[in-house]
């Protein structure tokens, strides 16, 4: 457009921003939650597992201490949705979060089964703190732990075929101050994304400069497809054996988006001695996770195919918000050209990409609008996107009407600040 026709439909926009204020909405779309039909789809594991029905399969008391490692009926289902095998995931309580927080704090107290020291020590002898890759965007709540703790994080691209392995093999094979690395494998947070096997596997064998190099692969979307196709599961504990470093991968998943959020079982999959290591130091914290939990939710999934019955339920409910999403986008912004956004196959997510320098004034429209949205930067390390151009677009909470008016409502925000920006420019 000309500078004119740019003004002219900046003022047009700026009538429907000023009706889209007066409607006085309060609409959220921050975080990838489950709408409240989802959570009634769990509503049996209430009533689980009833009196006198407190025995698991394998003949343990769940009322009693000890465990540690979780119900093994349980750990043979998440076994084979995760690709660890029943032998090599144990079953915790309800974070996944937790899990990775623990991981990461026991390395830095103690160091892991393969370090020369603790990694908090590393610093005084390799002269910088130790660093994590953190493909981008990603996952705000890896980045809160490694920030929390001081570890520096280094940014690299995640492509549709997963984090780019040229750049992760070339950053870990001549640092050995960097220590991890996160990944969400499957539907990734917030691109949609799957890793394929040949990524996979070039993680899996790259070779690191640090003997203690860790991916934390947090497999959260593992079973939440948006299409009746069921993406690969990759053995990539199988792999990294295969390639001589049985250690490397911690793999991470949980119940939190399947059943209850706030009260399902987590997991952690991973070699013998990253277990072995892991229960030495969960041992002091606790003798033992909630099994009754635990065999509720046994009793409720019953095996690996009623997990993806239970699934396809979800995806009934979702599928059609995606939908809608990407239907507005395409008939508000396709012939725009002012963004581009990803259009996933699973997962809780969209990425959307405005033009460079707009996603802070979007986001701040729509909030001024009665629309939440996650914060401007939240998708990258220390919240600093340094483009200002992506938003994650969180679609599974609200209704189905609330969430037409509230993404007809960013088209709106998205279009004002890219109106604002090319005029500025002009």
């Amino acid at each position: 457009m000309s500078a004119d026709q740019l003004r002219d439909t900046q003022a047009d926009l700026k009538k429907q921003y000023d009706t889209l204020c007066a409607a006085g909405l309060k609409l959220d779309l921050t975080r990838g939650k489950p709408g409240p039909d989802q959570l009634d789809l769990a509503e049996p594991l209430l009533s689980l597992p009833g009196a006198g029905n407190h025995v698991s399969p394998d003949g343990a008391d769940c009322r009693n201490y000890g465990g540690l490692t979780g119900l093994p009926a349980l750990r043979e289902i998440f076994g084979e949705l995760f690709g660890t095998g029943p032998d090599r995931i144990i079953a915790q309580d309800n974070a996944s979060l937790r899990i990775m927080h623990d991981v990461t704090v026991f390395a830095l107290l103690n160091g892991t089964p393969d370090s020369v020291r603790p990694w908090s020590q590393e610093h005084a002898h390799l002269g910088s703190p130790v660093k994590f890759l953190c493909p981008v965007p990603g996952y705000d709540r890896h980045f809160s732990i490694t920030e929390h703790y001081g570890i520096e994080m280094i940014n690299v691209p995640m492509t549709p075929h997963g984090p780019d392995p040229d750049v992760c093999a070339e950053l870990v094979a001549s640092d050995p101050a960097i220590k991890g690395m996160w990944v969400v494998p499957t539907y990734s947070n917030p691109s949609g994304y799957t890793v394929t096997e040949e990524v996979a596997r070039r993680l899996a064998a790259m070779p690191a400069a640090a003997p203690d190099f860790r991916i934390y692969w947090d497999n959260a979307y593992a079973v939440h497809t948006l299409v009746e196709r069921e993406p690969e599961v990759l053995p990539v504990l199988d792999y990294a054996a295969e390639a001589g470093n049985p250690n490397r991968f911690y793999v991470f998943g949980s119940t939190s988006k399947i059943t209850f959020a706030g009260a399902g079982v987590a997991f952690l999959g991973s070699s013998k001695e990253n277990l072995d290591w892991y229960a030495r130091f969960q041992s002091v914290a606790t003798i033992g996770p909630d099994k009754l939990n635990q065999l509720r939710h046994l009793l409720f999934l019953k095996d690996a195919d009623g997990v993806r019955a239970h699934m396809a339920r979800h995806r009934e409910l979702i599928a059609p918000k995606f939908k809608l999403v990407l239907d507005i986008l395409q008939e508000r912004l396709g012939d725009s050209k002012i963004a581009d956004w990803t259009e996933p196959e699973g997962g809780y997510f969209i990425s959307f990409d405005v033009i460079d320098g707009t996603a802070k004034r979007t986001i701040a429209l729509a909030e001024d609008a009665g629309i939440a949205l996650t914060a401007a930067g939240s998708t990258f390390p220390y919240k600093n996107d340094p483009d200002d151009r992506n938003i994650r677009l969180a679609p599974t909470f609200p209704s189905l009407d609330e969430l037409a008016t509230a993404m007809d409502g960013v088209a709106t925000c998205a279009l004002l600040a890219a109106t604002e920006k090319l005029l500025d420019r002009d």
